[in-house]
């Protein structure tokens, strides 16, 4: 029985890098500390994320943490009916996204912690043309994915050329209305957002646990100094 138990756990590992496919992830360039960056993504999540998907744990209030005024909040990032303590929840029905997509779009406010920012970095940037693929597009980070590429008008059309050893290599065969290292900072801006709505409090619990830890420190050398004041009449 043992040793069933001990092959399991040895497998398990090997199932999981099996799941995960064998393309190698970029670096994801997050910095929670970027108001402007993250402000952008939360611009850019609105305008092309939140059309198919929503994202119910997060509300537009939160976005006052990124040094947008109420006012702001209003007239660039939301919509005629909602309101800014309103939670952002997708227009599209779960009926439509099911026959459009084939399953209903997910929820996104935990997509950064599920996947982790360097897989959805590197995916947003892992589309191609794939006439045969119901959408037209496919991914090489998620073969044979549902969703669109719908950043193309800002990459531009890219398609898999082939590459020795079997593997495919994506290249622009039109550009889009940004350049290469500007699509790449669009996306990056992206993800931000993304890792920023997974757990919003984020920068502040890490400010937080900086300031208890020299507290901490401080207080250590003086409970040091104590039990020397204390002990030295003791010997």
């Amino acid at each position: 029985m043992m040793r069933k138990l001990l092959a399991v756990f040895l497998l398990v590992p090997g199932l999981a890098a099996a799941a995960g496919g064998h393309v190698a992830l970029d670096k994801a360039p997050i910095d929670l500390n970027d108001k402007v960056s993250l402000q952008r993504g939360a611009q850019i999540f609105v305008n092309h994320c939140l059309n198919c998907h929503g994202a119910t744990a997060m509300r537009y209030s939160r976005l006052m943490d990124l040094g947008l005024t109420e006012a702001q909040i209003k007239e660039n990032l939301l919509f005629t009916t909602d309101k800014v303590g309103d939670t952002m929840v997708s227009a599209l029905s779960p009926k439509d996204g099911k026959a459009w997509f084939g399953v209903n779009p997910p929820d996104l406010s935990l997509i950064a912690r599920s996947r982790g920012p360097d897989w959805l970095y590197t995916y947003m940037r892992s589309f191609y043309k794939d006439p045969a693929a119901k959408s037209g597009w496919n991914n090489t980070v998620f073969p044979n994915v549902g969703m669109p590429h719908v950043l193309w008008e800002q990459q531009g059309d890219p398609v898999l050329q082939a590459a020795a050893g079997g593997h495919g290599k994506i290249v622009l065969d039109r550009p889009g209305k940004l350049s290469p290292a500007e699509y790449d900072r669009y996306v990056g801006d992206l993800v931000n957002y993304l890792t920023f709505m997974g757990e919003p409090v984020r920068a502040k619990r890490v400010q937080i646990g900086i300031v208890v830890l020299f507290f901490l420190a401080a207080f250590f050398v003086i409970t040091l100094l104590l039990k020397k004041e204390y002990w030295k009449d003791v010997r």
